[in-house]
């Protein structure tokens, strides 16, 4: 039977905002705690992180706003689709995370989910900073400098 690409060990979402929204200085691979249900609507390539955000709660960090959808065929057995889903990070990964992001204007930011190659989910986190509209101006700017560059650099040979 032919897998498609997300249970292939692809992506299944990415958070495009999240880099166009925030300085990204560190990034963690974390697991996730998924039920039977969820991991099968995963497998189909259905979910989105774009409002998806980790938070510190009694000690652990718990992804919340992240949208798996229900899998139709688990019936009465499904899940709620935005609940919030615990990481699974080692100890010191979590103390860390947790004073990084008790810093002031620092957040944790899914950046992927995805299976890895053993065919276990996976979350990207991102710690990162907010940028200013400023910033994301620059960073427009500095896109279309580059791009700009690159044609000149090519038409003359």
């Amino acid at each position: 039977m032919a897998r498609n690409d997300a249970s292939a060990g692809g992506n299944i979402a990415r958070n495009r905002k999240a880099l166009r929204d925030y300085f990204i200085e560190d990034r963690f691979e974390a697991g996730i705690v998924l039920t039977g249900a969820e991991v099968k609507s995963l497998r189909g390539g259905r979910a989105s992180i774009a409002d998806a955000f980790a938070r510190e709660r009694d000690g652990e960090v718990w992804l919340e706003g992240c949208h798996i959808p229900r899998y139709d065929p688990a019936g009465r057995d499904n899940h709620e689709p935005t609940r919030p889903r615990k990481l699974l990070l080692h100890r010191r990964e979590i103390s860390r995370l947790i004073g990084a992001a008790n810093r002031a204007g620092y957040t944790l930011v899914p950046l992927s989910l995805y299976f890895n190659k053993r065919g276990a989910a996976k979350v990207e986190l991102g710690l990162g900073k907010g940028k200013h509209t400023h910033d994301k101006r620059a960073a427009v700017r500095d896109r279309d400098w580059k791009r700009q560059k690159e044609r000149l650099m090519r038409d003359r040979g």
